[in-house]
């Protein structure tokens, strides 16, 4: 995702990176060109007069503008309870970790606690890269060491074993025994909210949205724009090319946008800021345990892709 600084409202007009005009850019060409050959021929194809108006674009315009709004709801729907489920795992690992620090008994040591905190934060990660479908071994071998990274290396879900191997620690360690079934029962409401927001995750990154509704919507859409044309020469004339592009531009645009935004787990621009967000995780727990934190992942120039 790009983080970014609030701009002025004129640098907005001119924002590249993020915008997914870079990506569209091809189909706005083609809409220019069909475009300007309605003009030259006065909307003549193959010696017949295409017989359209701005009425019917007009109607039919205000029905796609609907269906537009409810992919784009359906989407952004997506991305904030993805970002609700990160901000959930934000809290619960927080809290585990503070409660293990409190209540945990007072003869368990520094490495202890190292090795539980570790965990935690590889449980993060682990969960980072399996909803990005990347490599998570460096940042595991960084956390739990070489061994423990290769006993993980066939594992299908990584974040549920780390979760697990977390869960058997403070159920079965001597170091972390606890007497209380009280504080048994608390430790594992957090284990079990963090589990929950595993599967929320999991659940978002394998249901995409219907593919029907992409397909109907993108057809429409383009073919939309390209008849607008036809419909516009007689009326506007020469300035057909440039309105024309500059109405695909915001159709098409608000599809591109949806695309990017229904998958929140993706490197695409406008995706979940993931990279920050664990590091954010990180910091958090680590500072708990008064150990030094890493620097926070924030803009150093007027945009950043995380």
């Amino acid at each position: 995702m790009i983080v970014r600084p609030m701009q002025s409202w004129f640098r907005m007009l001119f924002v590249w990176n993020g915008s997914v005009l870079q990506s569209i850019i091809p189909q706005l060409i083609v809409i220019g060109i069909l475009s300007s050959v309605a003009v030259l021929t006065h909307g003549v194809v193959f010696g017949e007069k295409i017989p359209l108006s701005t009425v019917p674009f007009t109607l039919f315009g205000l029905t796609l503008a609907i269906f537009l709004v409810f992919r784009n709801n359906a989407s952004y729907a997506r991305f904030t309870e993805a970002r609700l489920l990160w901000g959930n795992l934000l809290i619960s690992s927080r809290t585990l970790m503070s409660q293990i620090l409190c209540y945990q008994p007072e003869s368990v040591d520094e490495a202890e606690r190292t090795h539980v905190a570790n965990t935690l934060i590889a449980f993060i990660y682990a969960l980072k890269h399996q909803l990005r479908k990347t490599d998570a071994t460096d940042d595991l071998v960084r956390l739990l060491g070489k061994q423990r990274t290769d006993d993980l290396r066939h594992k299908h879900y990584k974040p549920v074993a780390i979760l697990n191997d977390i869960r058997s620690r403070l159920a079965t360690s001597r170091g972390l025994l606890l007497e209380s079934d009280m504080t048994r029962w608390m430790l594992d409401t957090q284990i079990n909210e963090l589990e929950r927001s595993v599967g929320g995750c999991e659940r978002i990154a394998s249901t995409p949205i219907p593919f029907a509704y992409s397909v109907l919507l993108h057809r429409t859409a383009y073919a939309y724009c390209m008849l607008l044309p036809f419909g516009l020469v007689d009326s506007i004339e020469i300035f057909t090319p440039l309105i024309c592009v500059f109405i695909s531009y915001t159709l098409i645009a608000l599809e591109a946008i949806a695309n990017e935004v229904a998958e929140p787990f993706s490197l695409a621009p406008n995706a979940l800021a993931l990279d920050a967000i664990t590091r954010t995780i990180e910091r958090s727990i680590l500072e708990l345990c008064g150990r030094e934190i890493p620097e926070e992942i924030a803009p150093v120039r007027p945009y950043q892709f995380t």
